[in-house]
């Protein structure tokens, strides 16, 4: 590789740019298609198990595929690997933006999902070989904040699209942003690789993940018991494949830590209880409260403002006392939101019935993401911390997927609901009640196996990003110059 990229000179700028602009990319579908989703299911004639797949299709590609596209990154070459990411995911972009009816969608989303999981590693891969390490906290820091930018207005973007030009432009926005990043890379990032990435890629074990989850998140949504039993099989071969391997995708020695292992269940319960809210809610304000897309969309920006804001401090206070207290407090408080939440019904006021549990709700996630990422790095070795992040990144992608799968039929929002308010409105409540619910087993699991004082090798604060709704940012495997 060249010489490492300083921060203020024009190269670091230009490398900074591509990154933020790929993953934001990434991010901003992961919030925008939220909002448009009753639209799309007016226009497309589909149903709930259709917009549940339009949201699934996306996040089970990506869930399963991301720990490959960072280790295809590390032995092919991330600015090469990022690239076809970015590449790729502004073709299945421009599917998604034609798309005739809703399983084409599905199959475009599927096909993002993929192109999302080339392109995720590679931002932040990139800017950590090839920032000088001087610079690297500073140009991780910056990249998370303007990061968490792109997640603040993605909402807010979002319903405008829908409403003033079509949920086709949602899709169709990525095309420029592609040109440009692409543009960027080839001129301006340079190259890099891990010289002691493995030589076998663990392709059996993608593809047990990828079937196993294909299989179990079907089997919920359609409400089979046979095939969520069939995907929960083929899962467990895919643990005994990671045993097996020489290469495993996923490193289970690193499950031995009790930390680790308890800092990745609460991610679990916790992010599968985000992924349903954020499905849900934004459906409720428009089927049931009455509101405009992109009064939806501004609905929620209480939570990344607060996230944005705060996360940051959050990461400091659990630096100083120990990740254990705000990992059990936060779930807490988020789950009093929720609880709040059940007063949004039909021509809800925004002040006084929607925005005291939005907000409450951003106060308890603030309190959490920063600590959880700290608890999870803490707990790995530092030569494993970029596969520690990794796997605990999808592990909440993962969550987000089986809860918006299992959670819409288990409280009667299913066929039709999308047209009966009252139908929709009394799944929601039972939904944010089970979610809550949720939360407070992560805070219980939390207290009982999360240390009070962290590892000495702790990642610093300014590394913890924290303003990803989406997941817990995935963190590169290696973090040297040298790449």
């Amino acid at each position: 590789m060249d010489e490492p990229v300083r921060l203020r000179s024009a190269a670091g700028r230009w490398l900074l740019l591509a990154t933020v602009l790929g993953s934001s990319m990434a991010m901003l579908d992961g919030t925008v298609v939220n909002v448009a989703l009753p639209t799309i299911g007016d226009d497309l004639d589909a149903d709930i198990g259709g917009l549940q797949w339009v949201v699934n299709g996306y996040t089970l590609s990506l869930a399963s595929l991301i720990l490959l596209g960072g280790a295809l990154g590390d032995r092919f070459g991330r600015r090469r690997v990022f690239v076809i990411g970015v590449l790729w995911f502004a073709v299945a972009s421009l599917l998604c933006g034609v798309a005739p009816d809703v399983s084409t969608l599905i199959a475009a989303r599927v096909l993002q999902g993929i192109g999302g999981a080339l392109l995720t590693p590679g931002s932040l891969a990139l800017i950590s070989a090839s920032f000088d390490p001087e610079d690297r906290g500073a140009a991780i820091g910056a990249w998370s904040g303007l990061g968490g930018v792109a997640a603040a207005v993605g909402p807010l973007l979002g319903g405008w699209l829908v409403e003033a030009v079509s949920w086709r432009a949602v899709f169709l926005l990525n095309l420029p942003l592609a040109v440009l990043v692409v543009w960027v890379c080839a001129r301006h990032v340079p190259e890099s690789r891990d010289p002691r990435a493995p030589k076998h890629l663990d392709l059996l074990g993608v593809a047990l993940a990828a079937g196993g989850l294909a299989v179990l998140t079907y089997g919920l949504i359609a409400s089979s018991d046979w095939l969520a039993v069939g995907g929960l099989v083929v899962l467990l071969l895919f643990v005994v494949q990671e045993r097996r391997s020489p290469d495993p995708l996923v490193p289970l020695g690193l499950f031995r830590d009790r930390v680790f292992s308890g800092a990745n269940l609460v991610t679990f319960v916790v992010y599968g209880a985000l992924g349903a809210v954020f499905f849900l809610l934004v459906v409720q304000l428009q089927v049931v409260a009455g509101y405009s897309p992109l009064a939806a969309g501004a609905a929620t920006l209480p939570v990344t403002f607060l996230m944005l804001l705060f996360s940051s401090d959050a990461g400091a206070v659990a630096t100083r006392i120990g990740p254990r207290i705000p990992m059990t407090v936060g779930p807490v408080v988020a789950a009093a939101g929720l609880l709040l939440m059940l007063r949004i019904g039909p021509d809800a006021a925004y002040l006084s019935e929607v925005a005291p549990g939005v907000v409450v709700f951003g106060i308890g996630l603030t309190v959490l993401v920063a600590p959880l990422t700290t608890a999870v790095l803490a707990a790995a070795p530092d030569r494993l911390a970029g596969i520690a992040s990794g796997v605990n990144n999808a592990v909440a992608r993962t969550a987000q997927l089986l809860a918006v799968a299992a959670l819409p039929p288990l409280v009667g929002i299913v066929g039709g609901a999308l047209s009966d308010p009252g139908v929709f409105d009394a799944g929601f409540d039972q939904a944010m009640v089970i979610c809550a619910a949720m939360l407070g087993l992560g805070a219980i699991v939390a207290w009982a196996t999360i240390r009070t004082r962290p590892r000495a090798h702790t990642i610093p604060v300014e590394r913890q990003p924290g303003c990803d709704l989406g997941a817990p940012r995935a963190y590169p495997r290696s973090r040297g110059p040298e790449g």
